[in-house]
């Protein structure tokens, strides 16, 4: 049993080992160390600080990124719509144009035909006057070429007054 159970003198040595090593240790090496623990410690807070500030920056660059694109967006569609109204009103220009171009070209050509048919109507009867007359002239010489038949003619001209 004596290998299990340590005796008073090496329990003795070894606890003056411990204190004076750890007084050893606190006086040289504890300072140390828990300066280095806090510095690693400030410069892992610094890195989360800064993290944390570059996140925040992010999210508001996306933020302005977000509104500017909305603006652009906005932008776009009204450029698009005046374009659009712009077209729509040429065109309906070009129509009311070329609407009071053919309604006078046909009003032009209407008034032309009218002229031309007065024109042709005019002609029409003094061809069939010059007619007449030439046949009436030609009738009356036929009819009236000796004196026999202008007394017959004469006659019956009276005869028909004293009827009606």
């Amino acid at each position: 049993m004596e290998l299990l159970t340590p005796g008073v003198g090496l329990i003795f040595w070894q606890l003056i080992t411990f204190v004076a090593l750890f007084f050893f240790l606190a006086k040289m090496a504890w300072k140390p160390i828990m300066e280095s623990l806090k510095i690693r410690e400030t410069s892992i807070q610094e890195a989360l600080d800064s993290a944390e500030k570059a996140k925040q920056e992010m999210a508001s660059l996306q933020e302005n990124n977000e509104k500017l694109l909305a603006e652009a967006r906005e932008e776009r569609d009204k450029l698009i719509k005046d374009a659009r109204d712009a077209a729509n009103a040429i065109k309906e220009g070009a129509k009311a144009d070329a609407s009071k171009i053919s309604t006078k070209m046909i009003d032009d050509a209407k008034a032309a035909i009218e002229t031309e048919k007065n024109a042709a109507l005019a002609e029409v009867k003094n061809t069939v006057a010059e007619l007449s007359i030439e046949i009436a002239e030609k009738v009356l010489k036929q009819k009236l070429g000796n004196d026999k038949a202008q007394k017959e003619l004469v006659d019956g001209y009276v005869n028909e007054l004293k009827l009606n």
